[in-house]
């Protein structure tokens, strides 16, 4: 992609309106643009890392042997009757009405849904267990829409479903989920923390949270130093008691101390039992014949949130320091005086076809910007790598190779691909 022909509209001030980095340096390196309160636009460069975090969790519920679906935003009020949802979701459950006065709401979450779904197609216990997901916008109705894609109105989320005959297959079907998750978490290159954690408004007996850890986390979380042990403090203290209270107290699970540690949370896995399969009387006959409800967990993670969370992670003062699986373009060639000189235009061309022909996703500056433009863009961005060729090319035929962590060499132009043979390939 050349730069002059992509739409990516970078900001050099940080936006008045952006509380946190992750929404200041989304804004600023023309990621999204805010739409109205809570809503955003995902603009090329963002939809590139959008699509990359949504491909990679896309393969894990793939490899975990869940199947994927797509069920509709706008879902009917009867449904969410039978679960007594309708009036106990509150504000945040965006009704509307049709032509005909009839009550629908944009989706929140389908366990209403998906939970018909199973009830009408699935009829005996041979076809279990089975797990449902999709990826799919949500709409949540927040009073107070903040952090920009972090806590939006509208988001981008993976929700799935598993159905199981017992208790011990639900079990499985949620260690399984686990470590799916885990898995996502690991690729995606961020640091995080498996949380116990309280179900919430979605219920059930069991949940835990994922969370990656940032300073700017919304989740005052308590870890152990010794071991894998974390829980929400809101689970943790007693009526009255202050966080602080927690900062050396002996962890609960018998290893280490408590520290306090801020986090973002990206997923949310429950085992909800028969909540939802008794309200809607969803079973199956089981080996006798006989009429079962079934067991059902429900496991979320936030795609367009893992976003904004990579970010309050990894960056800098000049801006984004991308984790190599999500990085929109992994090397820019930085060409100082495209349009004046032929031999640069030349040299900055082939060398980006030539890489692009190696299978790397790359990025040529061709516009009339100097280098300190050109570069401060590119750092804002988080590119990883940065080939500039110019002044040293004319000369001495030498090109400098320039990371996004401040290291740079210089080299010939052969030398660079040759570099680049031995590069892995996300």
């Amino acid at each position: 992609m050349f730069w002059s022909k992509i739409f990516l509209p970078t900001l050099k001030d940080i936006p008045q309106d952006a509380e946190v980095i992750s929404h200041q340096l989304m804004l600023r390196s023309g990621m999204i643009r805010r739409v109205t309160s809570g809503i955003y636009t995902w603009l090329p460069i963002g939809l590139k890392v959008l699509r990359k975090v949504e491909n990679i969790v896309r393969e894990e519920m793939n490899a975990s042997g869940a199947q994927e679906i797509l069920m509709p935003m706008v879902q009917p009020k009867e449904l969410w009757e039978e679960t007594q949802r309708w009036d106990k979701m509150g504000p945040e459950l965006l009704r509307i009405k049709d032509r005909h006065e009839r009550d629908f709401c944009l989706g929140p979450t389908h366990e209403e849904v998906i939970t018909d779904l199973i009830r009408n197609n699935i009829k005996s216990y041979k076809e279990l267990p089975l797990n449902l997901y999709q990826i799919q916008t949500k709409f949540r109705d927040e009073v107070r829409p903040r952090y920009g894609v972090m806590r939006g109105r509208e988001f981008l989320m993976k929700d799935s479903y598993s159905f199981n005959l017992n208790e011990e297959s639900l079990n499985e079907s949620y260690l399984l989920m686990k470590e799916a998750y885990k898995k996502i978490l690991d690729r995606l290159g961020l640091k995080f923390k498996i949380v116990k954690a309280d179900s919430g408004a979605i219920g059930g007996d069991a949940s835990e949270e994922f969370h990656v850890l940032a300073e700017n986390g919304e989740d005052t979380i308590a870890v152990s130093d010794s071991s894998d042990f974390a829980i929400n403090t809101e689970l943790l203290l007693e009526e009255g008691d202050a966080i602080e209270s927690l900062q050396g107290k002996p962890s609960p699970d018998g290893k280490g101390t408590i520290q306090i540690k801020k986090g973002i949370e990206v997923g949310h896995i429950f085992q909800l039992g028969k909540v939802y399969t008794d309200a809607m009387k969803a079973s199956v006959l089981d080996h006798e014949g006989k009429a079962k409800n079934l067991f059902m967990g429900c496991y979320g993670i936030g795609v367009s949130r893992l976003v904004a969370a990579a970010i309050e992670q990894n960056n800098d003062e000049k801006g984004i320091i991308w984790p190599e699986a999500m990085t929109p373009f992994e090397v820019n060639i930085v060409a100082i005086g495209f349009d004046k000189d032929e031999k640069i235009a030349k040299a900055a061309t082939d060398l980006y076809n030539e890489l692009s022909s190696m299978g790397y996703e790359v990025m040529l500056d061709d516009r009339k910007d100097g280098y300190g433009t050109k570069i401060k863009d590119a750092e804002l961005i988080g590119i990883p790598v940065n080939i500039i060729i110019g002044k040293q090319y004319l000369q001495n035929n030498e090109v400098e190779l320039k990371h996004r962590d401040g290291q740079s060499s210089i080299g010939k132009v052969e030398d660079i691909t040759t570099i680049f043979e031995h590069y892995k390939i996300s």
